[in-house]
């Protein structure tokens, strides 16, 4: 387990930034004095209290299987890919949202993309091309995607146009429970 190089770091906010309002919430200092990292093992990617992985340290590379948050991972190509695992972070400060209705959730849940019929509400001002949270009607969190088109556009589709691009999504923890977790050893 070691710290990103910059190169990678740069990769990570790239990606992270499409989706985020403010990214300086993800490293500010907490209030006990602690912070949070970001860890490179397996090509996967975490975000993890300082101390803990201090502690981790001890524990070899091999033998270590996950510790924090698994935010993606860093493909061979040079590209980093979100995991459903970074939900909750993306979550908690997501710049755009789009909530689906009930009607919509199970078809998301199931990896299709959203449909505007399904819209129950989303974010003013959405760009095209932007990272964007999916949520049920009752806020909680479905998954993530990529708006097809901007805010303005969306509403001139008819109701079987896409409005959002599946990214990952809830159901991917039993679809990809074999690959989700596995380690590159």
């Amino acid at each position: 387990m070691r710290p990103l190089v910059e190169s990678e770091t740069k990769i990570v906010f790239d990606k992270l930034a499409n989706y985020l309002s403010d990214l300086k919430g993800l490293i500010a200092p907490l209030d006990d004095g602690d912070r949070y990292v970001f860890r490179l093992n397996h090509s996967r990617v975490y975000y993890v209290r300082l101390s803990i992985a201090n502690l981790a340290t001890s524990i070899s590379r091999d033998k270590l299987l996950s510790v924090g948050t698994c935010l993606g991972k860093l493909t061979k190509s040079g590209k980093f890919r979100l995991h459903i695992t970074a939900l909750p972070i993306l979550a908690e400060h997501a710049r755009h949202k789009i909530w689906v209705k009930e009607n919509g959730a199970q078809p998301f849940l199931y990896g299709s993309n959203v449909v505007k019929a399904h819209v129950g509400r989303w974010t003013e001002d959405c760009p095209e091309h932007s990272g964007c949270v999916v949520y049920s009607m009752a806020d909680v969190p479905l998954g993530f995607g990529v708006t097809s088109r901007s805010t303005a556009d969306c509403r001139r589709l008819d109701p079987t146009g896409i409005v959002c691009f599946r990214q990952a999504d809830c159901g991917e923890y039993l679809r990809d429970e074999d690959t989700l977790f596995a380690g590159g050893v």
